[in-house]
């Protein structure tokens, strides 16, 4: 019996190995990105590099928020609320669509649809500029509602909510309808407590998004008041001198805030894809 199980150990062992090589590989350029943030000038273009820097500089990161040239904490802060108000309305908005499509009677919801599913073809270059002069139109360039409003919906969270609506089970909804509710009460006490999963898989999504986005905030956030946290790492970039220990810590403070979300709500993420049926 022993010998029956060796192979089925040895095929364990090499597909744990090959797994923590993976992560290893995975993992090597973020901790590279920490490890510049926290070394000297010399430390990271020294022709004799080291793995580890002789000294952790611990006060790089208080030069960094204190670097006048470079807003970085408002910087944060603005991509914090941007990304949440634009993930928070993709969320109501987009479920309502996508509800109102899937359960709702009405003899044009499928020509809705197809409108809804013919704007996800047509290349974001394309509405940049109509939608850059709608909004400085409106006086929103260099304002928080030009980086947020325009993010408040998508064609392609409502078609998400749409598809996934559409298996959830009826039953639960005309046991509600039995209990007097309309659709919006099966929607707000049914189906969202019961779609928790699906929620935080589009939430992470959107969220990423719209934290990583850099063009439209580059554009729309012409004063240093509005830069997100994309264009103020741009500025590491173009400045006559590159401070490298700054733009590294400046990158890995950037991605910390996404590190986080990913932690809390992975399980959700996980069981959201599972159910929704996404496929990679």
């Amino acid at each position: 019996m022993p010998v029956g199980h060796s192979p089925s150990r040895l095929a364990s062992a090499l597909r744990y190995l090959a797994l923590s090589l993976a992560a290893l590989l995975f993992l090597l350029p973020f901790y590279l990105v920490v490890r510049n943030g926290l070394a000297t000038e010399s430390d990271i273009t020294s022709p004799e590099w080291t793995l580890f820097p002789r000294t952790v500089h611990w006060d790089n990161l208080g030069e960094l928020f204190g670097d006048q040239s470079v807003p970085m904490a408002s910087s944060l802060l603005n991509s914090l609320l941007v990304a949440v108000l634009q993930t928070a309305g993709q969320l109501v908005l987009g479920s309502l669509c996508g509800y109102g499509l899937a359960r709702i009677p009405y003899r044009h919801a499928n020509k809705v649809f197809y409108a809804v599913v013919a704007t996800l073809m047509i290349p974001a270059a394309v509405t940049f500029v109509p939608s850059f002069v709608l909004v400085s139109s409106l006086g929103w360039v260099s304002d928080l509602r030009g980086l947020i409003v325009p993010g408040l919906f998508a064609g392609i969270t409502a078609f998400l909510f749409r598809q996934y609506f559409l298996d959830f089970p009826r039953e639960l909804e005309e046991a509600a309808r039995i209990d007097g509710l309309g659709h919006w009460g099966a929607y707000w006490r049914i189906v969202v407590p019961n779609s928790k999963g699906f929620f935080a898989a589009v939430g992470v999504i959107q969220f990423i998004g719209s934290w990583n986005a850099f063009l439209w905030p580059l554009v729309i956030g012409q004063d240093e008041s509005t830069w997100t946290v994309q264009v103020a790492l741009s500025t590491f970039l173009t400045a006559q001198n590159i401070n490298l220990h700054e733009l590294f810590l400046a990158a890995a403070v950037s991605i910390a805030p996404l590190v986080l979300v990913f932690v809390v709500l992975q399980r959700h993420l996980v069981r959201g894809v599972t159910e929704s049926g996404i496929k990679g």
